[in-house]
């Protein structure tokens, strides 16, 4: 059997991460990532909520 690569799209996925004080939202979806930052916790939860919604994920 022939070695096949397969280029499997990754699932979305959602982290909050708290660094120094700061907390962080990255998405990570079709390959790429995106990273906001927020000062408050409440906010980055709120915001991580919502894109969780818009992925169709069952949690963060």
């Amino acid at each position: 059997m022939d070695n096949v690569r397969r280029n499997e799209a990754k699932s979305p996925k959602i982290e909050v991460i708290e660094t120094c004080g700061e907390w962080f939202v990255r998405v990570i979806e079709d390959g790429g990532e995106a990273t906001t930052s927020f000062e408050l916790e409440t906010f980055a939860m709120v915001y991580a909520e919502g894109q969780r919604l818009r992925l169709g994920l069952e949690k963060v």
